[in-house]
């Protein structure tokens, strides 16, 4: 499968498009009230901002927090003002975690402890629930703009070893499509046919990404007021249905060499009395182009390694990491038949190469299923909706309760919508300088391409937007 590389490295709070998450259930919008019972939590906008997309407003609400990140949890999660629901009471020490094991995993029979009881299984999803809880907590508690501070310093730290990741798979897909190229032309194996289409479509795909990503740096707003960043799910599409083509062409090759049999050798004639004239058991053996698949799969797998690390923070580096895998198990099962046609049975090249067609277009279609998704408006993963509802109702004092808070996929971007209840009686200016300043608070938020907050002063009324289902 090829890699998508995405040269814009920024550090996502919810799971990339490419990548399933862990709940992949579409929840309808969250329509809720809440009373408000404290002050808002802290939210400071930088008089400096260090470039063009940092977050700004007319009204900006002053406050004043540590800088530390290692003063967070002693400043934060017990101030009134930061944890107006007091959610760092709700927060599991390490100790009371592991007792939530320890109580029902050591049942004796008189050979120490059993740990694969049912109970234990049960303890188990329960101390995961706790500490996923955990991680929700400390995330949700921590400012807007220490989590985009924490994002810009990490990012920094570790943008070598990013570009490391990037680019070195991009100079080692180019240089493998090339030796791909030699061992599918000098070996006639379909088996490596099919692993060189894959190969070659790497660093196609990196190209044109690439050029993709140009564009949507250079954008004229007058032509497109929301950008151009859907072009990369589109980009994505084209190249899912082209590798899909290639993969069903290289089946019907494949189905005709079954058909036809492993022919004779060169010169041979048929006679009644040459009985070893005829189909050979198995086809020739060409031990440079096993070699070179070889080192492809060396390559492929010293990728893996070094990806494995940064794989759960940079969502481009974990797509990396995937396609890495993949092709490593394809350029391994392509060995294993090549090699098995040429020492076994002339026919295992050509049904490897069958399966290893299936298996790429099957990657290929579940990714074009995918980028539809995103292309229609999938609904964004829970935890990122339940982080907005919480920013929005701890936003301002002012804000009464919620209405309805929704967060759905436009490209590989988020687009959000808030409802906001306030005091009927409050001034224009003040229900103004609120929304604006959540509207710069949630496009500030990893990967939200718009914000929309709209203000209402009660919530018995109709959902504001309808499904349009006739023109």
């Amino acid at each position: 499968m090829a890699s998508h590389l995405i040269p814009a490295h920024s550090i996502t709070m919810h799971p990339h498009p490419f990548i399933e998450p862990e709940s992949n259930s579409i929840q309808a919008p969250t329509t809720a009230s809440w009373t408000r019972r404290a002050t808002s939590t802290s939210y400071e906008l930088d008089e400096n901002p260090q470039t063009d997309n940092d977050p700004h407003a007319r009204h900006p609400i002053a406050h004043s927090h540590s800088s530390s990140s290692s003063d967070i949890e002693n400043t934060f999660y017990h101030d009134g003002e930061s944890d107006p629901y007091h959610l760092s009471s709700k927060l599991k020490s390490p100790d009371e975690l592991n007792a939530i094991r320890a109580n029902t995993s050591r049942k004796r029979d008189g050979f120490g402890p059993i740990t694969t009881n049912k109970a234990a299984t049960k303890a188990k999803k329960l101390q995961d629930f706790y500490e996923a809880q955990n991680e929700n907590i400390e995330r949700w508690l921590r400012p807007v703009d220490e989590h985009i501070r924490l994002a810009k310093k990490f990012d920094g730290e570790n943008h070598l070893k990013f570009q490391i990741a990037v680019r070195g798979s991009f100079a080692a897909n180019i240089v493998l499509a090339g030796l791909q190229i030699f061992a599918a032309v000098y070996s006639g194996s379909l088996s490596l046919f099919t692993t060189m289409a894959d190969a070659i479509f790497d660093p196609m795909s990196n190209v044109t990404l690439i050029v993709c990503n140009r564009a949507v740096k250079k954008v004229d707003p007058r032509r497109f007021p929301s950008g151009k960043a859907r072009i990369e799910t589109a980009g994505n599409i084209v190249f899912c249905f082209l590798m899909t083509a290639v993969s069903f062409i290289l089946i019907v090759l494949s189905a005709i060499e079954l058909a036809e049999g492993n022919p004779a050798p060169r010169g041979c004639v048929p006679m009644p009395e040459n009985n070893n004239c005829g189909p050979l058991k198995t086809k020739p053996f060409h031990l440079p182009s096993i070699i070179v698949v070889s080192i492809a799969f060396c390559t492929k797998l010293c990728l893996f390694l070094y990806c494995w690390a940064l794989r759960g923070v940079y969502s481009q580096i974990r797509i990396l990491w995937e396609d890495h895998r993949n092709d490593m198990f394809i350029n391994g099962f392509g060995i294993l038949t090549s090699v098995g046609g040429s020492y076994l049975y002339w026919w295992i090249d050509p049904m490897g190469a069958i399966i290893l067609s299936i298996l790429i277009s099957t990657l290929w279609l579940r990714t074009a299923y995918k980028e539809f998704q995103l292309l229609i408006g999938v609904t964004a993963d829970t935890q990122l909706q339940q982080w907005i509802t919480y920013i929005s109702m701890t936003h301002s004092p002012q804000i009464l309760s919620l209405d309805t808070v929704r967060a759905y996929h436009s490209g590989p971007r988020i687009i959000v919508e808030v409802d906001v209840v306030m005091d009927p009686n409050e001034t224009l200016r003040a229900t103004h300088d609120v929304a604006e300043d959540l509207q710069v608070k949630l496009e500030s938020l990893p990967d939200v391409e718009r914000a929309y907050v709209h203000i209402d002063f009660e919530t018995s009324h109709k959902p504001e937007h309808f499904l349009k289902k006739e023109l």
